[in-house]
């Protein structure tokens, strides 16, 4: 069995591959970090090139005969880092998993004290990237985000979108992500009771290119955040999110009826023409929509089968077993 599964999702990153490979090979290759296992240590590096049109996918096949364990899945097109890691997820043999971002900003050496937080009895343990060596226009809406999402989720890590963290394989085989749920996979798993942890970890500015990631990504960040917040609380049960607030309307829209009722018996007001009756008629309506809706999320939610959210272009060093589960 192999010990350690690195993976590494990336979309045009040409300058940086050989650089990280080279630095991957010298921190597995520490003896303190092999030591940590009580069996004999094997590693292998899953590349997952997301569509990239620099040639990224070239420099991988050129280093594969050279350096032991490296592997590529390249995609069709840019799918996103979502469906990347879920591919790395689907084809990674280690007892444990490591994600890495390609473009350097990460050091491949604090792998090592990640998994000695991991051996400690965690699940998880995410890279807390404190001194972020990065500009104003991406640290200060990542603050924003992780004081919110700690803020509404509970988790208490500071730095929950970092790329570099280490999994058990029992907790990276049984995520299923959608979107770019990529941000907050250590929500998802605390939700799962999966134990959650971090570490600070070594943070260097960029080396080559510019991020792949512009201004709209807080956007799509946000409706994230309420899909995650959904789905942590609801994903199994929608018939308690819409027919709770389908019950509030309902309930709202028969008392308002029920008094304009009333008031006419009692008091000979007009019905017709009052705003308030057409307020009442509309919550009913709103709260029988809201119920069906999830009476048909609680059908959709058993019933819907898992599919894949990638295309796969070439792959390079799989193994049979891993050619079977990318292609599933």
């Amino acid at each position: 069995m192999i010990t350690l599964s690195i993976i590494v999702p990336l979309f045009n990153e040409r300058e940086s591959i050989a650089e990280l490979i080279n630095e991957l090979s010298v921190a597995l290759g520490d003896r303190e970090l092999q030591e940590l296992f009580s069996h004999p240590f094997s590693h292998e590096i899953v590349m997952i090139d997301d569509g990239s049109t620099d040639g990224s996918a070239e420099v991988i096949k050129s280093l594969t005969s050279s350096t032991p364990g490296l592997k590529l899945i390249s995609f069709q097109k840019n799918f996103g880092k979502t469906a990347a890691l879920s591919a790395g997820f689907r084809v990674a043999g280690g007892e444990f998993v490591c994600t890495i971002d390609a473009d350097l900003q990460d050091d491949p050496a604090s792998i090592k004290p990640l998994l000695q937080k991991l051996l400690e009895g965690n699940d998880l343990v995410s890279g807390w990237k404190r001194h972020r060596r990065d500009p104003l226009t991406k640290t200060i809406p990542s603050k924003f985000f992780n004081t919110v999402t700690r803020l509404f989720t509970g988790l208490r890590i500071h730095d929950i979108n970092c790329g570099l963290k280490v999994y058990r394989s029992s907790l990276s085989q049984s995520l299923e992500l959608h979107g770019d749920m990529h941000r907050y996979i250590p929500v998802l798993a605390a939700w799962n009771g999966f134990r959650v942890s971090e570490v600070a970890v070594s943070h260097r500015p960029r080396k080559f290119g510019t991020t792949k990631y512009g201004a709209g990504r807080f956007l799509s960040g946000l409706f994230d955040f309420l899909a995650v917040l959904f789905i942590t609380r609801y994903f199994r049960r929608p018939i308690h999110f819409f027919g709770m607030a389908g019950l509030i309307s309902f309930l709202a829209g028969f008392g308002i009826s029920l008094y304009v009722t009333l008031d006419k018996i009692f008091n000979n007001h007009f019905i017709s023409n009052r705003p308030i009756l057409f307020l009442g008629i509309l919550l009913l309506i709103l709260g029988v929509q809201l119920f069906s809706t999830g009476l048909l999320g609680e059908m959709l939610s058993i019933s819907a089968p898992p599919e894949s959210r990638f295309a796969i272009k070439e792959t390079q060093n799989l193994t049979n077993l891993q050619e079977q589960n990318i292609s599933s």
